[in-house]
């Protein structure tokens, strides 16, 4: 599966089982305007049709990863169109499009190359892991703009890096460098190959048996409710694992000195 060069977003198969999604853009940096957007939202669509998808890599081309939010339309709007109750009409469905790596079942994986800014460091917070080469930074300067923030920044950032680095990162706008970024665990590596290095991870967890890389996906929001929960998802996910053809295969596998080959089932 590919799109042409001109789509906002081109999705394409850089390995068996990956989808590549590539924000494309550069001379906007990125920026979730309207067309990034409708783009975006297809291509999300597509990679949750497929079947054969087993783990997702988000990248910007260019050398700015996203810009976040295109605000151009604002200044284009009428008073009576600038209500709050109709701007937050407007803004909750674009928050939902731009954090639906969240919801795909299956690994999403960001490899950021230069500055990520604003709703774009959320979009990054949606994905399960990040990497960046070394030249990349996080910022989040919604109050130097006199705005809120916005796209789940105030649960996303507390939940990757801690409430006490979530509210410098708010409250002054400063951005974070790769570096201090890997050591706040706002990054999971750094990397001057980074996109190479994170097809590299994906497809070792491409590689993995399918069905228990989407029930562990599940099964880490379960965890979010505690201990007790997890045990109780864990006590109904791994028992369906256990009955898998994958399993079989990888215990023979074992016995056989080979790599397995899992078939999701």
């Amino acid at each position: 599966m590919a799109t042409g060069s001109g789509d906002a977003v081109l999705v394409t198969e850089p390995g068996p089982g990956i989808r590549l999604l590539t924000l494309n853009r550069p001379r906007l940096r990125n920026a979730m305007t309207g067309e990034m957007t409708e783009a975006w939202d297809r291509a999300l669509d597509a990679v949750a049709a497929d079947e054969d998808v087993r783990v997702v890599v988000v990248t910007g081309e260019g050398t700015t990863f996203c810009a976040g939010a295109d605000l151009s339309w604002f200044d284009e709007g009428s008073p009576a169109e600038l209500t709050a109750d109709r701007l937050r009409r407007r803004m909750l469905p674009f928050y939902r499009s731009w954090l639906r790596p969240r919801e795909l079942p299956v690994p999403v994986l960001a490899a950021i190359d230069g500055p990520v800014l604003g709703a774009g460091v959320c979009l990054a917070l949606a994905c399960d892991l990040r990497y960046a080469t070394p030249g990349a930074s996080f910022g989040t300067s919604f109050l130097e703009l006199g705005l809120h923030g916005g796209m789940g920044a105030t649960w996303l950032l507390p939940e990757a890096i801690g409430i006490a680095r979530a509210r410098e990162m708010l409250y002054t706008g400063r951005e974070v460098g790769a570096e201090e970024a890997l050591s706040w665990a706002l990054v999971n590596g750094v990397t001057a190959n980074v996109l190479d290095d994170v097809l590299a991870i994906a497809a070792q967890i491409a590689a993995a048996g399918p069905v228990a890389v989407r029930l562990t996906k599940t099964g880490l929001e379960h965890a979010a409710g505690g201990l007790e929960a997890a045990l109780r998802w864990e006590s109904l996910a791994q028992p369906v694992t256990m009955t898998t053809a994958d399993l079989r295969e990888a215990i023979e596998a074992r016995r056989e000195r080979r790599p397995p080959s899992f078939g999701g089932r």
